[in-house]
């Protein structure tokens, strides 16, 4: 569980070993950037709520930075989470931004966060 409110990880990500898909955080790797925001800290479930914004689009970014601070995403087996709670990851985009690609107008796309997701955060 995350308790500290707030914070920048600032890690270069890597492909791990040989593998295609692992990644990890290695100074020989890419700038990856990554803030949090905690929401909510579920004490007696040693989980916390935690919104993400990327400056950089890594892959697994989110995955391999969570699991740098020592708190993976539940469900998540690859990068040291559990599947006690979930059978997938609980990783949400509840909002993604970016500039259209021809008219440079912003798009915005909003997701409601799924049944088995609440359930985790309101039992």
């Amino acid at each position: 569980m995350i308790t500290e409110k707030h914070g920048t990880i600032a890690a270069k990500i890597a492909r791990k070993g040989d593998s295609i898909i692992e990644r990890m955080v290695d100074d020989t790797g890419q700038d990856a950037v990554t803030h949090y925001f905690v929401r909510a800290v579920i004490a007696e479930l040693n989980m916390s709520d935690v919104s993400l914004s990327l400056e950089t689009g890594r892959t697994h970014q989110i995955r391999v930075h969570m699991q740098f601070l020592g708190h993976p995403l539940i469900g998540d087996t690859l990068y040291g989470g559990t599947t006690e709670r979930i059978d997938r990851q609980a990783l949400h985009s509840e909002t993604l931004v970016f500039p259209h690609p021809m008219t440079d107008e912003q798009m915005t796309f909003s997701a409601p966060l799924p049944d088995d997701m609440k359930s985790l955060l309101f039992k």
